[in-house]
């Protein structure tokens, strides 16, 4: 490969929360790096995949929803999104055709107004409205914005997304690549294990638990006698009472998770797994400055 001839670079996906951007991402990289569920703030880190085709290395990063809270966990997850921003060799602003206009995303385009590279619009969703529907609102985000192309899609259902990566790739500028071309995340084994198990906890769990659980990786074996990696992880939740709905009755809930988790798990890592779930009380630990630490975000 000839280093004058090969691009790279960062491509920040960006948006408000429940937009579609972790779906996007793993239908980009074509492996399922961020966990997806229907509630908002699921993602909570910056999500690095890489995609690498011929002489062109696309480095996505796929971040929390950019939305204003007062607590301090939510802070530092768009304060992560606006990190990635000022990162990125190019911006796709991702805004939900179904539900245009959000609030937040006024915010968002301030900010991307002030960006000093090349943004794409993705409008996402267009299976949910109609094509009538759908023009205006690609006419008013293109007017507030002026982004360098437009690209209404399905991220879910992988509609319309052709002219994308040659686009991306026209746009990357020219670089030797920054990672192996068979690397597909800069996350560990144990990160993505841990947001596997999170995103079922989600799934499963009543409406105000997803947002008070951190998962933590206690132990991760792998040469073990008989092949299977056995894998002990913590789920942490605020207060006592969501101890027990997360267990449920008889330990019937948190068998559910570890069920279904392992079922990814073990899709993910080609190999039998062997999981061992606890939870533990951590309590108000979302706006808590050293828990966030332990828990790395």
């Amino acid at each position: 490969m000839s280093i004058n001839s090969s691009k790279s670079g960062y491509i920040s996906i960006v948006g408000a929360p429940n937009v579609g951007k972790s779906t996007l991402l793993n239908l980009l990289v074509g492996e399922r790096l961020a966990i997806v569920t229907h509630k908002p703030q699921t993602t909570r880190n910056k999500i690095l995949g890489i995609r690498t085709e011929d002489q062109a290395q696309m480095i996505f990063l796929d971040t929390p929803g950019i939305h204003q809270s007062k607590i301090r966990l939510n802070q530092r997850m768009v304060k992560r999104a606006l990190e990635a921003i000022g990162d990125a060799d190019l911006i796709l602003f991702m805004a939900d055709a179904a539900r245009p206009f959000q609030p937040d995303e006024e915010y968002i385009i301030s900010v991307l107004k002030k960006a000093k590279c090349p943004i794409f619009l993705i409008i996402n969703k267009i299976d949910l409205v109609s094509k009538e529907a759908l023009l205006p609102i690609m006419d008013q985000y293109n007017s507030r914005l002026n982004p360098a192309d437009i690209f209404p899609i399905s991220a879910l259902k992988g509609e319309n997304m052709e002219g994308l990566i040659p686009k991306i790739i026209h746009f990357l500028p020219l670089s030797p690549h920054y990672y192996p071309d068979d690397t597909l995340t800069d996350r560990s084994t144990r990160f993505i294990v841990a947001e596997m198990i999170r995103e079922k906890v989600i799934r499963l769990t009543m409406q105000e638990l997803p947002y008070s659980t951190a998962v933590t990786i206690e132990s991760y074996e792998e040469n073990t006698p008989n092949g299977i990696i056995r894998i002990s992880a913590t789920i942490f939740v605020e207060r006592e009472s969501q101890k027990g709905m997360l267990i449920g009755k008889g330990g019937a809930m948190l068998k559910q998770i570890g069920q279904s988790a392992r079922k990814n798990i073990e899709q993910y890592l080609e190999s039998k797994i062997f999981l061992e779930l606890w939870v533990k009380v951590n309590k108000d630990w979302p706006d808590n400055e050293r828990s966030l630490n332990e828990f790395g975000y």
